[in-house]
């Protein structure tokens, strides 16, 4: 805290004002007043915000308020505010004020607020960072979101854009008859993805517990109980690295309906996204991390096809995870790990991935890499399952849904082997799932599309820190 701005407030307590009051009736935003200005000229309003500007000149002050709408001059005169006028120098930036005046412009032209009456809503007993002239360290910016806010006009924009696609994705998922539902966060047993869990304990039950890796099979319970069209915004958690798209805590969107496959979900995503552009006030085709991307282009490839044509490595031939990882490393793709499914993964993030700017559906997984999804119907070594990949980032997973009960018992088994041969990503069994689906899956098509990701893309980001209010950071002192 700053001693200064300490005494001024033990000062300001010793007149008897309160430096915290309890409301203010304000009755218009800086914007609507500037927006809105021939019609308010003159008028009699009330706003209310930071001050985050200020010029003295003795009998005349100026000072420039921010609020929920943006920014309007304040107008300070001695002959108006007469012994208040101290009050109003006394002012520091950051503190939040109310003032009380006849709109009005300066003779500059400017549109402000001719301050009749100021009262003091907050007192700010710390300065602003850089005297307002902008939070520039990145890392601070994320640890202290409420700097970036008030110091970086364009980050607000941001967080308003990425609510208008979540409102986006609701209203075109309501408008097809789907249900928003809430599933578990603290689940007793994982699974729906390729991730390591957090865990923790239930001291009431003395029980382990997980935070969901995914809603995926709750979802899917769903479902199997008659719910044909689903969806849930969700908060899960994986126990990953962080980097630029990668975060502990993300959220996503998940959706399922009954009676459709892979390919009706692809129409389905190409007409959520137009939609989601349309909401946001985007054309179909923008500038995106300096190239043109384009949602009139929605092109398919096959994974398998890509990595044989790029790499020369028939990734359906394999026979042991060795021979894989070396052949990926002859090829100079570093897999993280030696499983068939890190494999291809590298190789696909080598050969293919960095080609994938327009949104494209990646099909042709291997089925042995997908432990929820049918086999592809004219090729039972491939599964029926796509990713979407935006501006070279994947950003969405779908599968015609696995409804076969003793197949997917078999692929689970196999799952929990990895797991307890030490693949971490593996999951293990959900049993409750299982006796579910063997009441009867009807067909289903499920996809789940990472918010943060989409955020980023459309606001025109390189990184999820800054769409995620409060990104995970390591701890540093002050």
């Amino acid at each position: 805290m700053d001693e200064e701005r300490l005494s001024k407030l033990e000062n300001l307590q010793k007149k008897g004002i309160n430096p915290y009051p309890y409301s203010y009736p304000y009755t218009l935003y800086s914007s609507q007043i500037i927006s809105d200005y021939s019609k308010l000229e003159g008028s009699a309003q009330k706003v209310a915000g930071r001050i985050v500007q200020k010029r003295d000149f003795g009998k005349l002050a100026f000072c420039r308020l921010q609020d929920n709408g943006g920014q309007i001059q304040i107008m300070a005169r001695a002959d108006i505010l007469g012994e208040e006028m101290k009050f109003f120098a006394s002012l520091d930036l950051g503190d939040i004020i109310g003032v009380e005046g006849e709109v009005c412009k300066t003779k500059k032209g400017e549109i402000s607020i001719n301050a009749k009456k100021i009262t003091l809503l907050s007192k700010s007993l710390r300065p602003l960072p850089d005297k307002f002239k902008g939070l520039l360290d990145t890392e601070l910016r994320y640890r202290k979101r409420h700097l970036d806010l008030i110091a970086n006009k364009n980050v607000r924009e941001f967080f308003i854009t990425r609510t208008k696609i979540i409102d986006a994705m609701r209203s075109f998922l309501n408008s097809r008859g789907y249900l928003e539902v809430d599933t578990p966060i603290l689940q007793k047993v994982y699974g729906g993805a390729a991730a390591k869990p957090f865990t923790t304990t239930h001291n009431a039950l003395d029980e382990k517990l997980y935070l969901r890796i995914s809603n995926e099979l709750y979802l899917k319970r769903l479902i199997i109980g008659g719910m044909d069209k689903v969806y849930e915004f969700s908060k899960d958690f994986r126990n990953e690295a962080i980097d630029s798209t990668h975060n502990p805590e993300f959220t996503q969107i998940e959706f399922y309906e009954a009676y459709k496959d892979y390919n009706d979900f692809m129409k389905l995503t190409q007409e959520m996204f137009l939609h989601i552009l349309n909401s946001i006030g985007k054309n179909p085709s923008f500038e995106c991390q300096g190239k043109q991307v384009d949602f009139s282009k929605f092109s398919t490839i096959s994974l398998y096809d890509e990595i044989k044509k790029h790499s020369k490595i028939d990734i359906l031939s394999w026979n042991d995870e060795h021979e894989a990882y070396a052949q990926c490393e002859k090829a100079g793709a570093k897999p993280s790990s030696r499983t068939f499914a890190k494999c291809v993964d590298a190789l696909f993030d080598k050969f293919v991935a960095p080609s994938l700017f327009n949104p494209t559906f990646v099909i042709d997984f291997p089925y042995y890499m997908c432990p929820l999804t049918k086999k592809k119907r004219d090729n039972p070594a491939l599964a029926e399952r796509f990713e979407l990949f935006i501006a070279g980032f994947e950003c969405g997973n779908c599968y015609s849904e696995m409804t076969n009960p003793l197949e997917q018992r078999k692929k689970l088994e196999e799952q929990a082997k990895a797991l307890a041969a030490g693949d971490e990503e593996s999951n293990p069994i959900d049993e409750e799932f299982l006796q579910a689906m063997e009441y009867g899956m009807p067909p289903t098509a499920g996809m789940g599309i990472g918010i943060d990701r989409i955020a980023m893309i459309l606001t025109d980001n390189v990184s999820i820190k800054e769409v995620i209010l409060f990104p995970t950071v390591r701890e540093k002192s002050e």
